[in-house]
């Protein structure tokens, strides 16, 4: 047995790339055991992954948890947001899950947001304009280019949606999760039967959206996993709003953070409506709100461009006047999920570490570019910036975060964030305790202050400048090239 001084969780991070598991003692936050697994998504047009590997990672995560993750009595899962998973009568994948970082919907974006009264109707309706990421578009684009598998589909999900049912045998949800579909309304908190009805998506299909503090479920008899038949099941959330309750978030606090996509964004008490679409208007995972801005292109993008280089990451020089805006995916922040990368100011004594140092500059200055329409007016504009997410740790993104942005940057020395969310929130059900409430407890935003710099206004007039000048280009398709 362990020797922990309260009951024990799992939380998880099913993420793009990898699944993690953390073991996490509910009185202290102290991590047990962990393990992770990765798992494939398909390179080409589209960004696709067969959901059955990602219980496959969940499963051996946890055997590498061993004896721990045994002696859990709550368990919830935190899962990349906005991934459309369609399943057959018999709870089987009818074809691989279309990611969110999967941009061949930006036909079916445009035409949708055209059809159900514009940018403004979505927003006040749903809390977001609709982007290529989000779920009702890939419906959509599934429903044009592949109707079969439409007939075929006898359930829609969400990534951490499937991996809960798997748990539980039950098709649940959460707010937070659902806020990033398209086709959940924010201002009622109930799926949109116009919007449903006008992209041919039975609602019957849909999981059931179980309210903050509910338990989802318990674990069913029959699973390939190390818990024990009726240990509880959490709600479960979207990535961005496990890692707000694993920093225990309160209004007004700006976070970053930096992994295959970037984001910012803030806990808030007022429903965010943006009809510019630069902010999305998610709800969180324990009923306030989360204005968030995501780009495409962030860690993942800059480490390309080093391994084009040849370069290690940390390889960086002064731009000295390069710009390259690293929109290598598409972008979803600024909205032009048709472009591609973008270098100007190459010269003769350009270096490699110039190149490199520009990338990241075009990365966070598209995240710094919408952290203000984030907050709240009355935030303080001084608040250390939370810096979180892969990249956080590397000194190249910490320091290029640190000039663009002005302010003084924080980073928890918690890793795993969206892990440790999860682990709070079936901590929560245990304990009767908020989640946010349960990771302060354990204080998991613990980290060194970097002190403020003064903000390279010259470097962000002048990327500024250049997305602006080059933003037809950008928005043409490739063909159109």
């Amino acid at each position: 047995m362990s020797q922990a001084e309260g009951p024990l969780v799992v939380g998880v991070d099913s993420s793009t790339q990898s699944t993690k598991a953390l073991v996490v003692d509910a009185a202290t936050g102290q991590v047990v055991a962990s393990g992770q697994a990765r798992h494939d998504v398909s390179s080409g047009p589209g960004r696709e992954s067969d959901p059955r590997q990602w219980w496959d990672a969940l499963c051996e995560a946890l055997r590498q948890c061993g004896d721990a993750a045994r002696e859990a009595a709550a368990v919830s899962i935190g899962g990349q947001q906005h991934g459309l998973v369609t399943l057959d009568e018999r709870g089987e994948p009818v074809r691989p899950a279309l990611l969110w970082n999967d941009v061949r919907s930006a036909p079916q974006t445009r035409r949708l947001t055209e059809e159900l009264g514009g940018a403004k109707f979505w927003a006040e309706r749903t809390g977001s304009v609709p982007a290529a990421s989000f779920t009702v578009t890939k419906w959509a684009w599934l429903a044009e280019h592949e109707p079969d598998a439409v007939r075929a589909t006898k359930a829609v999900r969400l990534p951490h949606d499937y991996l809960t049912e798997r748990l539980t045998g039950q098709g649940t949800t959460d707010r937070g999760d659902a806020s990033g579909t398209g086709w959940w309304a924010s201002a009622t908190e109930a799926y949109d039967e116009e919007i449903l009805g006008h992209v041919g998506l039975d609602p019957a299909l849909l999981p059931r959206v179980v309210r903050p503090g509910e338990v989802a479920g318990t674990v069913r008899e029959h699973h390939d996993l190390p818990f024990s038949k009726g240990t509880l099941v959490a709600p479960g959330t979207g990535d961005n709003a496990a890692a707000a309750l694993g920093l225990g978030l309160r209004p007004g606090t700006p976070v970053m953070s930096l992994g295959t996509s970037g984001t910012v964004y803030a806990v808030s008490r007022h429903r965010p409506t943006d009809p510019t679409g630069t902010v999305a208007g998610f709800a969180d995972a324990h009923g306030d709100w989360l204005p968030l801005a995501c780009t495409l292109n962030c860690t993942l993008a800059v480490d390309r461009v080093a391994a084009l280089l040849g370069l290690d990451r940390e390889a960086v020089e002064p731009a000295a006047g390069v710009t390259f805006l690293p929109y290598l995916d598409g972008e979803r922040t600024p909205n032009l999920p048709d472009a591609s990368g973008l270098l100007l100011g190459l010269r003769h004594d350009t270096t490699g570490g110039q190149l490199l140092q520009a990338a990241y500059d075009g990365a966070v200055h598209a995240l710094l570019g919408a952290l203000d329409l984030v907050l709240d007016a009355d935030a303080d504009p001084s608040a250390p910036l939370l810096l979180i997410g892969g990249g956080a740790r590397g000194t190249a993104w910490q320091q290029t975060v640190r000039r663009l942005s002005g302010r003084p940057v924080q980073v928890p020395e918690a890793k795993e964030l969206v892990a440790l969310g999860a682990a709070a929130q079936a901590a929560g059900l245990l304990t009767g305790e908020d989640p946010a409430a349960v990771a302060r407890r354990w204080d998991t935003a613990r980290g060194p202050v970097l002190e403020a710099v003064e903000r390279d206004e010259a470097a962000l007039a002048r990327i500024s400048g250049v997305l602006s000048d080059a933003a037809p280009l950008l928005a043409r398709g490739p063909a159109d090239r």
